[in-house]
């Protein structure tokens, strides 16, 4: 019975009939498809497993981090200003969010460099940068990114984002700060038909401010290019999910006497925690929103890597190796492997050990920045090798050689000399000569 309910829901969802049927059904059956990707990974395990990862990493590193940052705010006098951004961040947590933003910003306060010394501001720098590298991990765990940012990439942008981050933050509530005060919006908010619609706006803001960030961390911490369009499906669906959250969060607290009661002074660190775990969990779940509108191929499988066939296999190392030809040739064009999962329309993740085998033949060479390269001249790269990385190399995981029945091996020759005759001595060079002709 539960075997039939999933092949039905699979043929729902997945199949044509909902997509023939108009654009009410199409626009049903994207929303399925999203909804499917979405819970299945939720139930996963892995975004809540590195949810409560980023929620131990941050009680270690809270006040190194907030430290490093707020300086550069003590620096321009505006310090004082980060209130009212926490006091909206911890709002859910009701009045214990005023008493613990006031005692963040006091701790960050009394936090000196000339106290701390060399020693300890090399801890604290480590510590500040140690914890946006584990959030970089996360959001490449969910881009399905293998290789992090080189350690000088790392230095340099995490910096700026630990520097300037707050900065711009605090600068775009001083604005709206000082639009509020303007003689223009005070007439507005004295009209009687725009003056509510206004204050609603203006509650709207913080927000719309969450939005923002989380959408520049989509854009900024995988190392990966992510289209400003899918961050902000992102970011929106994230920040709708933390003002609904946090409302019903506040509700929980306000009447949780019962917690409150059993725990006495625990209750506020307890709640404190809930509130840091569902943080992260909305932005992780922001962040695979994102990753899945930008790559939709991942939707149905999502990080399962795909069963593929041996004929699949051939023909896409041809695929790749003749890409990358083709971009080597343009002098203008790059390739990577996102690129050429969005030209075939193949995940990425189907591609990733075909890319690892032609990088261990030698025949292709990964850039600092991802961008594949032919690994030698293309004149001397044959099909026939190309296609021994995916049809000869491999391993039974026996420390023994198989023994093959005398027939078998005889079907064997035959299949590779047929390959072999096909291809010939044809080379990825004159592969690409030849296509350039047809057109």
């Amino acid at each position: 019975m539960i075997a039939r309910i999933q092949q039905y829901l699979d043929r729902l969802i997945w199949g044509k009939e909902l997509v023939s049927s108009g654009a009410p059904g199409m626009a049903l059956a994207v929303i399925l498809r999203y909804l499917y990707a979405m819970l299945r990974d939720f139930f996963s395990g892995q975004l809540t497993m590195r949810a409560m990862s980023l929620v131990y990493t941050t009680l270690l590193s809270v006040v190194p981090l907030l430290a490093f940052s707020f300086a550069i705010l003590k620096g321009f006098g505006i310090f004082n200003q980060l209130e009212p951004y926490l006091s909206t961040l911890l709002s859910p947590l009701g009045e214990q969010g005023d008493v613990i933003t006031n005692q963040i910003l006091e701790l960050v306060d009394n936090v000196k460099g000339s106290v701390l010394g060399g020693l300890g501001l090399a801890i604290f720098l480590y510590t500040a940068i140690s914890t946006v590298q584990k959030v970089e991990e996360s959001f490449n765990y969910v881009w399905c990114v293998a290789k992090p940012r080189s350690f000088a990439r790392r230095f340099t942008e995490y910096m700026i984002v630990l520097a300037v981050g707050p900065l711009l933050m605090v600068t775009a509530l001083g604005v709206l700060t000082s639009i509020q005060s303007a003689t223009v919006v005070q007439y507005i908010l004295n009209n009687k038909a725009l003056g509510p619609v206004f204050v609603v706006a203006g509650k709207l803001v913080p927000y719309l401010l969450i939005s923002g960030v989380f959408t520049f961390l989509y854009m900024f911490m995988p190392n990966t290019k992510v289209k400003f369009s899918s961050a902000l499906v992102g970011g929106i669906a994230a920040g709708f999910m933390w003002a609904t959250v946090g409302a019903v969060f506040a509700t929980f607290v306000l009447y949780a006497s019962r917690t409150a009661q059993i725990y006495v002074g625990f209750a506020v660190a307890i709640s404190a925690l809930i509130w840091l775990y569902l943080n992260w969990l909305i932005l992780l779940i922001g962040a695979q929103l994102a990753f899945y509108h930008q790559r939709p191929a991942f939707l149905r499988n999502g990080r399962r890597e795909p069963r593929l066939s041996n004929a699949m296999r051939e023909r896409l190392a041809l695929n790749v190796m003749y890409h990358i030809g083709k971009a080597f040739r343009n002098p203008d064009a790059t390739i990577d492997a996102s690129r050429i999962s969005a030209r075939i329309k193949i995940p990425s993740i189907a591609l990733t050990s075909i890319i690892a085998a032609l990088e261990k033949a030698g025949l292709i060479t990964t850039t600092e920045d991802e961008c594949l390269l032919p690994g030698r001249e293309m004149s001397r790269i044959p099909l026939a090798e190309i296609l021994a990385v995916v049809r000869d190399r491999g391993e039974t995981g026996s420390y023994r050689e198989p023994k093959w029945s005398r027939s078998v091996e005889d079907i064997g020759r035959e299949l590779d000399a047929a390959m072999a005759k096909v291809v010939g001595e044809q080379t990825l060079s004159d592969f690409l000569d030849a296509q350039e002709k047809l057109k």
